[in-house]
């Protein structure tokens, strides 16, 4: 299995103006993160998790040709955004794009792309084949997915277990029932926000301490913002098996 980060940053955080604080002014490309996504390349199939704004920017930058399906975390709009770019897989691979998410998200789809989904279609938009999730596990042809659900506030999002590899994003709590569908990845991706406490995501001491109880052998931080503070002073202080993703990182899991 290859995994390969197409994004580990946030819209938390990110001001609308031009921003002069370390993390923008740095000169390290691993501080240059856009919307949280991930590639999952398994036994022959390309499979990403969200789609963000900069979705087009990403599959363009990563060389990305082929997707065989495309999996919803939840229905913010950092993660669904860019689903409109997926015509161009749909002209590349003349075939309609496999879409898996839970109600909430297909209806927030639904609603923020009507053309889409509409009866009588405009020539040219995005084709896809929609299949609802619940939190029990699914396949993509053989492949199979292990939702995990966990807490953005109030908000239920899933996270996924692919073989060895967990990714979980926007949570700031995990109960134990979907911790034992983690427990034994070798690599678990987490979100980490920021230093101090959030109301709705991991901040770093939290996400160390979820790491630390699960043990994976490897575990990397996603869904950064610019208050977490630099890549490489955040990753000087971090636990062996720890690393901070960073944008275009590709990883191979036995």
């Amino acid at each position: 299995m290859k995994v390969k980060f197409l994004g580990t940053g946030t819209s938390q955080g990110v001001p609308v103006i031009a921003c002069h604080c370390e993390v923008c002014e740095s000169l390290d490309f691993r501080d240059k993160r856009l919307r949280s996504s991930v590639q999952i390349e398994v036994e022959g199939k390309s499979i990403i998790i969200d789609s963000g704004p900069d979705f087009r920017q990403q599959v363009i930058r990563e060389g990305i040709e082929k997707l065989d399906a495309l999996i919803y975390t939840h229905q913010h709009k950092d993660h669904t955004a860019g689903l409109d770019d997926v015509r161009g897989f749909n002209f590349k691979q003349n075939k309609d794009m496999p879409v898996y998410a839970r109600k909430e998200v297909l209806d927030q789809l639904q609603q923020e792309f009507s053309y889409i989904f509409a009866e009588n279609k405009y020539p040219g938009t995005p084709r896809l084949e929609v299949y609802e999730i619940q939190n029990s596990p699914f396949l993509i042809d053989q492949v199979e997915i292990i939702p995990i659900e966990v807490l953005h506030y109030k908000m239920p999002v899933f996270g996924f277990r692919i073989q060895d590899f967990t990714y979980i994003t926007d949570a700031n709590f995990i109960s134990q029932i979907e911790k034992e569908k983690i427990r034994g990845s070798k690599v678990l991706v987490l979100n980490a926000l920021q230093q101090k406490k959030h109301i709705s995501h991991f901040n770093l001491e939290e996400a160390l301490a979820v790491i630390e109880e699960l043990a994976p052998q490897k575990a990397f931080l996603t869904h950064i913002s610019h208050y977490l503070g630099l890549h490489a002073e955040i990753s000087s202080k971090l636990p062996a098996n720890v690393e901070l993703a960073y944008d275009g990182l590709e990883i191979a899991i036995d």
